[in-house]
């Protein structure tokens, strides 16, 4: 073997803290995976060290919340999704209110603070529908988060309702949205979009919602669904592409000075794996090794994000487990409801002992935390 002193000073920049471009990401990707994994531990080190009072390399958060699809009637046919119905369809739905609160009932009794809201791109609900049910929520449950609708769904929305994105998100969050999932990210690259949803929003329609929430004030995560028809190149496209939109958002939060509304940011970065079972995109599926591969790059190459999520739902638990040595800080939620996934053939569960016990059996402390990574306890 022919020795390579370019590999060894780039190994010691990611050691060290230092961005990679994307070429360099191409050759951490062809590292065996211990090394990389081994990398991306020492760059979550580096991330976390100031957090939570300086003790943020022993703490392992996670969240108690519920996923709330409130309709599954949707028109984009994406080939990876086996929740989308039509409205044909005899087990298509639309939430009604008492359904919507008996949800949040339930959840709060769980201890949970938050849902995750979000649902298929339907044709005929009305903005004011939405406004209602926004309101509803906060005025009925005033200390729980609405985290709710996706990028692709607020294109919908501009699209149906004939209104700038501006206007859309002020008045959502007006009426009580708190924060915006990463959901419908994908890959952006719209090469691969065009193959796997050419109805859906493109990339950069998914980053101009995610400007534009952020100026308004509303935080964000950033998520990356792979392992169908992209190439390793446009993972690492998509990583560039969210590195460079948490970099004009935290440049707002720098400028920031107490005038106006106070600018948000992508709070956390989480991968999964496309899941075939169901769904009419034909591609193969990648596993566990790939799984904690991509994730370990995305810990080194998304410098400016401090958390990365492990994805346990998609992984399983033991596996979610060990991404916490691949360079995630976070379990994510318990999933008391989740319809997505689990219509693709995936059916993990977790409970908050299940969370306990797989982060103390790594030597870290669990701790609950809101959807701003802020600890509940």
């Amino acid at each position: 073997m022919i020795y390579d002193a370019s590999l060894d000073d780039l190994l010691q920049k990611v050691w060290n803290g230092g961005r990679i471009n994307a070429a360099e990401a191409l050759r951490l990707y062809a590292l065996p995976l211990e090394e990389l994994g081994a990398l991306a531990d020492r760059r979550r080190q580096l991330a976390k060290a100031a957090a939570y009072e300086g003790r943020g390399n022993e703490i392992v958060t996670y969240n108690v919340d519920r996923n709330v699809n409130y309709t599954n009637v949707c028109n984009v046919y994406c080939k990876f999704c086996a929740f989308y119905r039509t409205e044909k369809d005899d087990d298509s739905y639309v939430i009604t209110l008492d359904e919507m609160d008996k949800k949040i009932e339930e959840t709060i009794a769980l201890g949970g603070s938050q849902m995750l809201l979000q649902g298929g791109h339907h044709p005929k609900l009305t903005k004011q529908w939405y406004l209602d049910m926004l309101a509803h929520v906060k005025s009925k449950f005033p200390g729980f988060n609405i985290h709710g609708f996706s990028p692709s769904e607020f294109i919908h929305f501009r699209d149906v309702f004939q209104e700038p994105l501006e206007k859309i998100i002020g008045d959502f969050k007006a009426a009580g949205l708190g924060s915006i999932p990463g959901g419908g990210g994908e890959i952006l690259v719209d090469r691969v979009r065009q193959r796997i949803a050419p109805l859906k929003a493109m990339s950069n329609d998914w980053l101009e919602v995610m400007d534009e929430a952020h100026r308004l004030g509303l935080y964000s995560s950033a998520t990356m669904m792979f392992g169908h028809v992209e190439t390793i190149e446009d993972r690492v496209e998509h990583l560039e592409r969210l590195r460079a939109q948490q970099e004009i958002s935290l440049k707002r939060v720098a400028e920031y000075n107490s005038n106006g509304i106070k600018p948000g940011h992508f709070t956390a970065f989480i991968g999964w794996t496309f899941q075939a079972e169901h769904t009419k995109l034909k591609a193969p599926t990648v596993g566990a090794h790939e799984y904690l591969r991509t994730q370990a790059l995305a810990r080194i190459y998304l410098d400016n994000f401090q958390n990365v999520q492990s994805s346990w739902v998609t992984q399983g638990l033991e596996i979610g487990q060990i991404a916490l040595k691949y360079g995630a800080n976070d379990l994510g939620s318990i999933m008391i409801e989740e319809n997505v996934v689990s219509q693709a053939g995936t059916t993990f569960c977790m409970t908050v002992p299940d969370m306990h016990r797989l982060i103390k059996d790594l030597g870290y402390e669990p701790h609950q935390r809101d959807n701003w990574y802020r600890l509940v306890n």
